[in-house]
């Protein structure tokens, strides 16, 4: 599975929502339950799923869901 599948299942499970399917593109304006306290389970459990960690300062420049993966896969060596 690659890491945006990856990814996807990991939005859904976050949100409980199991009709989201992300773009690169997606931001946070496009979920309506995406606030703040859902970005950090968010970003905690993507650290889970992939194994990785992100620091504060990389978290913060991610403009779109796009750019996170592309964040995740340098993380984990698939980029």
């Amino acid at each position: 599975m690659d890491t945006k599948a990856r990814l996807n299942e990991v939005f859904r499970d976050v949100f409980d929502d199991d009709t989201i399917e992300i773009t690169d593109e997606m931001t946070a304006d496009d979920i309506d339950d995406w606030d703040s306290l859902t970005h950090v389970q968010l970003v905690v459990a993507v650290e889970e799923a992939f194994k990785c960690k992100f620091s504060t300062v990389e978290v913060m420049k991610l403009k779109n869901v796009g750019e996170f993966i592309k964040l995740i896969d340098r993380k984990t060596g698939n980029a």
